[in-house]
């Protein structure tokens, strides 16, 4: 049957669009250009859409190209009078994620930046940085960006890193600013926005000090307004795709490995570096193996023992392992930026039986924990760890309590990305959703002196799958049948 046509279009298929929003998105896909297209999202109220078009006409005109703003590396460049080169050195690396996957959570951010009304978002973070690019700088003092606009994708790094920001930059380019004048990483940055003809600018203000701040708003000037996006950004990471969820799970499985490595390497006598060197070494291996050509870059181990196991972020040290002493093992084996642990308490010998007490106290919340995890989704971050609560009070141990009792995983380490919005605390009302990748690890520390001091912990990974089937991805096992070391 013949198709009738009307405005350039099939009238069976004006019937498919008969919501006027997603009607005037296609209608002007046909005729605008792709900045202003990525402009409009389907669910853009009709009195937004107006405002977000006209500001689209006014900078849908591409600006000028890296090539015609900055030289490129090589012989014929006056680095002393540049203040950012090209440096595309060699070939695009093996990314971590799939094209497709790093579309994604691009598409992501400018969705964000079509709800605020952006016409660039400037990310100066570790964890915004790599989970946007799949560049994870090192900063050692310098700044460092990644420049979005609805158009391209730009990482903004130092030139003692050379090529490997463009190499490792998936889905866009990179300039290189010099350390010539200490005004060039800001000339910079300005350059790349102005190619936006950019008003409204999105910043993590989370993560950008004032002083930076303010450097920025000089910097773009009066006329340029400065909105925040590092909630948005948060929020948008917490859910985990299935290509972040497979290396999680990889991730997981070193973490096992490091496990069996510390409790191998444990013995009266021996200091807590040495424990931490194996386990260390065993899972950087590990993800040699699984990984080929890949960044080898902050895995470590937290070993502790006796009264050093009172906080579970302490430093190792050179304390040798005592008879008797309450040993708490942590493996963070990083895998390009992506964050996982495993952490278990163990005893050099038989514990007391007070210690033994504290410690099954701790591994029927840290079950109970498990099991609301679960059975959680829907449930809120806080309702969980207030039925924790409950089962520590009974025990008499809730005074005891460290921390929080579980959070998300993904790009984060020490140093940076922690996702609060996913946390399981009491004030957190986060509901539980598919794609949610957190933690179960209640911590109690009896305080020195007392029968049974020291720091306990466990703590495992729990996957919630897109049918709400959630997975404990944590292999190693936990409790006094497992980790009395010389029993």
């Amino acid at each position: 049957m013949r198709k009738h046509r009307h405005n350039g279009m099939h009238l069976d298929e004006r019937r498919q669009y008969s919501n006027p929003n997603i009607f005037i998105r296609r209608a002007f896909t046909r005729t605008l250009s792709t900045k202003l297209v990525h402009r409009i999202k389907p669910n853009l109220n009709i009195k937004n859409l107006s405002r977000v078009l006209n500001r689209g006409l006014a900078t849908a005109t591409p600006g000028p190209s890296l090539n015609s703003l900055f030289p490129k590396y090589g012989p014929d460049n006056l680095f002393d009078s540049s203040n950012a080169y090209l440096a595309r050195n060699g070939e695009k690396g093996n990314h971590t994620f799939s094209d497709a996957e790093m579309s994604r959570r691009v598409a992501g951010l400018r969705e964000i930046m079509v709800a605020q009304d952006l016409d660039a978002v400037v990310l100066t973070s570790l964890h915004n940085v790599k989970y946007y690019s799949d560049f994870l700088y090192c900063s050692f003092g310098r700044p460092y960006a990644c420049v979005v606009t609805m158009d391209d994708l730009t990482t903004v790094s130092a030139g003692i890193d050379g090529g490997q920001p463009w190499r490792r930059t998936s889905g866009g380019d990179n300039v290189v600013f010099t350390d010539w004048n200490k005004e060039n990483y800001w000339t910079t940055v300005d350059q790349l926005a102005k190619r936006a003809n950019a008003k409204r600018i999105g910043v993590e203000l989370d993560n950008l000090p004032y002083d930076r701040y303010q450097k920025f708003q000089q910097v773009f000037g009066d006329h340029t307004q400065l909105c925040d996006v590092g909630e948005a950004t948060m929020k948008f990471r917490m859910k985990k795709s299935a290509e972040e969820i497979s290396l999680i799970k990889n991730a997981a499985h070193v973490a096992d490995v490091g496990g069996e490595a510390c409790r191998s390497a444990i013995a009266i006598g021996v200091p807590e570096h040495e424990v931490a060197l194996e386990t260390t070494r065993a899972m950087v291996r590990e993800i040699a193996r699984l990984y080929s050509n890949a960044e080898v870059m902050d895995t470590w181990t937290w070993f502790q023992s006796g009264i050093n196991t009172d906080g579970a972020h302490n430093p190792v040290t050179t304390k040798p392992i005592e008879a008797g002493d309450i040993l708490s093992m942590n493996c963070f084996p990083m895998v390009s930026g992506y964050y996982v642990a495993l952490e278990r308490t163990m005893f050099m010998g038989e514990p007391s039986p007070e210690a033994l007490r504290i410690w099954e106290a701790n591994v029927k919340v840290h079950e109970a924990g498990l099991e609301a995890i679960k059975n959680g989704v829907g449930k809120t971050c806080g309702s969980i760890a207030k039925e924790l609560n409950a089962i520590f009070a009974e025990e008499g141990l809730l005074q005891y309590r460290s921390f929080g009792y579980g959070h998300s995983f993904g790009v984060l380490s020490h140093y940076y990305g922690r996702e609060a919005g996913l946390e399981l605390r009491e004030d957190i009302e986060t509901v539980l959703e598919p794609g949610h990748v957190i933690s179960m690890e209640p911590m109690v520390m009896i305080p020195h002196g007392m029968e049974g001091a020291g720091g306990y912990r466990e703590h495992d990974i729990l996957v919630i799958g897109e049918d709400g089937d959630v997975e404990n991805i944590t292999k190693f096992g936990y409790g006094p049948q497992h980790n009395i070391i010389g029993a």
